[in-house]
């Protein structure tokens, strides 16, 4: 099923109400509906309303400071969040994909989206993955010298529509997130601008392909601060500037601008939102927005975060050294960074009762443990919650990008169901909250298949 298809009416919801009220009574919903207890103690849930309003409102934050008439393509990045239905509902609201492997080239062909609104960015494109993309005319932004040494070939041997580009690395530094930042001295994206010979490399290359009509660059996402990100697309549009001066000419008329816009992970709060971060380039790149650039941008974090939610039944609770601890079923599996890293991807933790009401009463230090078998496998530690209770529900927040969609396979812990809901538009039918199945729950049979199941005898007959 698609994410509008099939909803089963159960809750009034209020017209216009807030992202936190649309999240506490859908998580009431999906236990009154099952979607989530004592045989489905862990589901994502997407807030279909919150995808839409957050795809119009990166649309118009980039109209309202681009001259009229300038083509401007919003690329979502496929692997923030995976998920064709998903990747269907932003096409339906005006949002392309920007894919960085088969997989997900595969899964923007099957939400929809066509070519032209396609663009692939991959350090390691092989031959196969690069002439797929020309054969289809999708927007190819070459990563280094040998990589377009193999697009030349190709393009010699096939004349393709695709536009092409060089991602170049601006070198302008790291934000707080080493694994992130993309733009440090040593990153492995793209052509460092700054190390000896590289810039008039990159400009020659121009030169020699008036085919190449693309620049593009993306200095980084979570962590990174809006001055590094701003300062990455200026070095950009001042290479571009340079390249179309020496070509005598505008060869390059569109500039990928990237994404990485990060997310605030302490509260509701949507900051920085994509209008104040346009105004910033629009106030210190002037020039990217007077009509002789289009542009791409690849955001993915920034449009999906805050519209997930991870719910996991709290399936016991006990005490060790002092302290509470809810065993719950969302643990690395589901959100592998914040566990293995959890300085850097905190995440907010929202306690619910028995009934999908939220939980209210003094808080109490308590750890959130996931169902891995390793000490380590905790969403949260000391996190002060009303008191909880076996059978009790906690809210993973902000996790809509980055987490139930990318399953890390530690125990063989099944995949979660994830769910979209929404409210009904139709006063007159109550504003009731509905489910969609976006994928659903992985069988254990499933498991088993995609482990040999079917060549267990394999090695015997070694």
């Amino acid at each position: 099923m698609g994410l509008d298809d099939d909803m089963d009416d159960t809750q009034v919801l209020p017209q216009g109400a807030p992202a936190s009220d649309r999240r506490d009574r859908a998580v009431r919903a999906a236990v009154e509906q099952g979607l989530v207890g004592p045989d489905a103690p862990l589901a994502g849930l997407l807030d279909v309303t919150g995808i839409r309003a957050g795809a119009a409102a990166l649309r118009a934050a980039f109209d309202e400071v681009t001259a009229p008439g300038t083509p401007v393509l919003h690329a979502f990045a496929v692997k923030a969040t995976p998920l064709v239905p998903v990747l269907r509902l932003l096409h339906d609201a005006g949002i392309g994909a920007e894919v960085a492997s088969p997989g997900e080239l595969a899964l923007a062909r099957a939400a929809g989206i066509p070519p032209a609104h396609t663009v692939l960015d991959s350090p390691a494109k092989t031959p196969a993955e690069l002439r797929e993309a020309l054969a289809l005319g999708i927007a190819v932004n070459a990563d280094n010298a040998q990589e377009l040494a193999r697009i030349d070939a190709l393009v010699q041997s096939a004349p393709t529509g695709s536009p092409l580009g060089i991602r170049v690395n601006p070198q302008v530094g790291g934000g707080a997130i080493e694994a992130l930042s993309t733009a440090t001295a040593t990153s492995k994206f793209g052509v460092p601008l700054l190390d000896e010979g590289a810039r008039e490399w990159v400009v020659r290359a121009y030169l020699d392909r008036p085919w190449l009509t693309r620049l593009h660059a993306h200095s980084g996402s979570q962590g990174m601060p809006l001055d590094l990100l701003t300062g990455g697309v200026r070095a950009t549009y001042e290479l571009a500037e340079e390249i179309n001066a020496r070509a005598g000419r505008r060869q390059i008329d569109t500039l990928d601008i990237g994404g990485g816009l990060p997310v605030n992970f302490a509260s509701d709060e949507e900051s920085p939102t994509h209008a104040a971060y346009a105004r910033l380039l629009r106030r210190e790149v002037p020039g990217l927005f007077d009509g002789r650039y289009g542009l791409v941008t690849e955001f993915g974090r920034s449009l999906l975060a805050k519209h997930g939610t991870l719910l996991a039944r709290v399936e016991y609770v006990k005490s060790a050294g002092g302290r509470g601890i809810a065993l719950t079923h969302a643990g690395v599996q589901v959100a592998t960074r914040t566990v293995y890293a959890p300085e850097a991807w905190p995440l907010r933790i929202a306690a619910y009762d028995a009934k999908g009401r939220p939980k209210s009463g003094p808080a109490v230090g308590q750890d959130i443990a996931g169902p891995a078998c390793f000490a380590g496998d905790l969403l949260a530690r000391d996190r002060p919650l009303p008191p909880l209770e076996q059978g009790d529900y906690v809210a993973v927040l902000d996790t809509g990008a980055y987490y139930f969609a990318h399953h890390y396979s530690y125990n063989s812990l099944a995949r979660p169901g994830i769910h979209g809901f929404a409210a009904d538009p139709d006063p007159g039918a109550g504003g009731a909250v509905r489910f969609s199945v976006v994928r659903a729950p992985q069988r254990v049979e499933e498991i088993v298949a995609e482990s040999g199941g079917a060549t267990r005898d394999a090695l015997r007959e070694l």
